[in-house]
């Protein structure tokens, strides 16, 4: 395996993206110019009291995290944040500047900051956490770079799932996207922009647990439903997932955990069996 990254391995081992989004319902996107260290979680990654803001908001936020962002080459006066709610039907994004990063020590992250209905598209860039984020990441960044406004795409910190990258994340529906490659890039983000998935690149949605993922990706298969809103998760009991599709309709799927491929799950590591979910519809 020396020399081969991570997401080389995981392509030739044909490990499939179906149930592999990370799971949080509440982003909190933090811009973030220069280098950022390997974990943006850790101590002095933000100034002391804004860290202990954060990190109180992401104790009491249940499905939260946090990600750092930059926009190469964007001039800014002021230092931005957004509060996103992803939930399945209520999505949100709350926008509060700032002077600077310190001043969200004073910030009430539950109600501080305008609603606006900009979407975000965030492309993990975090070189120092992984070598194939920065080198797929950067190469789609820069083919959708002029496409966007100053605050719509942004490099973002890890998202989860180095091996799958380039990985794009798009709030506040929550879509996230890997493998994409720049020239499929623009029409990847287009689409999940009108509420639309291309389901060849498609992770997830990162409000569903892995199986629910799973779920949706084999009805939306099966059934051919692309658009965002035709489908909504009624009941998850056990292994069985509940869907109920725009037209009215109700689709069961059961769920099982499964061996997956067994590769590294980042640049540098041993290879390991992955969790994987296979779904059947009934």
């Amino acid at each position: 395996m020396s020399g081969i990254r991570c997401s080389e391995s995981s392509l030739e081992a044909g490990e499939s993206l179906a149930a592999t989004a990370t799971t949080a319902e509440h982003w909190l996107l933090v811009e973030m110019p220069g280098t950022w260290p390997r974990d943006v979680s850790v101590e002095g990654a933000l100034p002391g009291p804004a860290r202990k803001r954060v990190d109180a908001w992401l104790e009491r936020t249940a499905n939260s995290r946090i990600l750092f962002a930059r926009r190469p080459g964007r001039s800014a006066v002021r230092t931005l944040v957004f509060v996103i709610h992803a939930a399945e039907s209520a999505m949100q994004v709350r926008r509060i500047e700032l002077t600077d990063t310190a001043d969200l020590a004073d910030v009430d992250l539950a109600r501080d900051g305008d609603p606006t209905d900009r979407h975000l598209v965030l492309v993990c860039g975090h070189g120092t956490r992984d070598a194939c984020c920065a080198l797929h990441g950067t190469a789609v960044y820069g083919a959708l770079a002029e496409r966007f406004g100053d605050e719509e795409l942004w490099i973002s910190s890890h998202q989860g799932g180095h091996r799958f990258a380039a990985n794009v994340l798009v709030l506040p529906a929550g879509l996230q996207f890997g493998r994409v490659e720049p020239g499929a890039a623009a029409s990847i983000v287009a689409r999940a922009l009108s509420g639309r998935i291309a389901l060849d690149y498609y992770r997830g949605r990162t409000c569903y647990t892995s199986p629910t993922q799973a779920a949706e990706r084999a009805l939306r298969e099966a059934e051919g439903f692309e658009g965002v809103a035709d489908l909504r998760v009624l009941d998850v009991e056990g292994a069985r997932v509940l869907f109920r599709a725009s037209d009215g309709s109700e689709h069961v799927a059961l769920v099982e955990e499964v061996v997956g491929a067994r590769v590294p799950a980042s640049c540098g590591a041993e290879p390991e069996s992955q969790r994987s979910f296979r779904a059947r519809l009934l």
